[in-house]
C-alpha cells in the first residue's frame, strides 16, 4: 500500500480506504520487531508497539459490535490486559488479530445499507456523552480512523525510541521503495564489532 491513500469512488470507499489506510501506517511501526521489541516500552509512555496493535485491534472489534447490535465479548476487567502484549502473546498474534478484526469491519459496513443508521451510544465508560442517544455508522467510521491514526502517532514515537526508525524509512523498506537522495528505507542499526 502507498503512502496515501487511492483515488475513492463515494464516501464509504473513502472511510473504509482511510481506516485501511491508518491500519496499515499502525501495522508498519512493527515491521521488522522482535515479540520482545513489541512489548518493549522505551518511552516516557507505558504504551509499546504490540500492546497499541492489540488494543486498537480490540476496540474496532468492540464498535464492530456496536454496529451490528450483537452482544459485547468484551470484558472491563480486560481494559489494561489489552494495551500489552503478554509474554504468552506474539506480536504476530496481535497482527493476525487485526487482520480478523480488519475483515470483520469490512463485513459489518458491507451489511449496513445507510451510513446514517442510528448506532447507540454506549453508556458504560465516563468519556461517552450523557446526552446523545445514538451516532451514525458514518460518525464510528471516522471515529475509528481518528483513534488508528492517534495510536499510529503513539506507536511511531515508542519505534522511534527502539532502534531509530521513524514511519517514511519503515514504509519505503516495507514497501520496497528504491532509495533516493532524500529517502532512504530503514535497514536495522548495524551491531559495532567487538574486538
Amino acid at each position: 500500500m502507498p503512502g496515501t491513500v487511492r483515488p475513492i469512488t463515494d464516501e464509504r470507499d473513502g472511510l473504509m480506504a482511510y481506516l485501511a489506510q491508518m491500519r496499515h501506517v499502525l501495522r508498519l511501526t512493527a515491521w521488522g520487531l522482535t515479540d520482545e521489541q513489541a512489548r518493549a516500552t522505551p518511552s516516557a509512555s507505558s504504551l509499546s508497539v504490540g500492546g497499541i496493535i492489540k488494543h486498537v485491534a480490540t476496540a474496532e472489534r468492540i464498535w464492530n459490535e456496536r454496529v451490528r447490535d450483537v452482544p459485547q465479548t468484551y470484558r472491563r476487567e480486560d481494559y489494561a490486559a489489552n494495551f500489552r502484549l503478554a509474554h504468552d502473546e506474539t506480536l504476530q498474534d496481535a497482527l493476525d488479530l487485526y487482520d480478523t478484526v480488519a475483515t470483520e469491519t469490512e463485513a459489518a459496513i458491507a451489511e449496513v445499507e445507510d451510513l446514517g443508521q442510528p448506532v447507540p451510544v454506549p453508556r458504560d465508560s465516563p468519556w461517552f456523552p450523557q446526552d446523545v442517544e445514538a451516532w451514525s455508522v458514518r460518525w464510528v467510521l471516522l471515529h475509528l480512523i481518528q483513534e488508528t491514526a492517534r495510536h499510529a502517532g503513539h506507536a511511531d514515537i515508542v519505534r522511534e525510541s527502539i532502534d531509530g526508525a521513524t514511519a517514511f524509512p519503515l514504509m519505503a523498506a516495507a514497501e520496497g521503495w528504491p532509495e533516493t537522495p532524500w529517502m532512504k528505507p530503514w535497514s536495522p542499526p548495524v551491531e559495532a564489532e567487538r574486538p
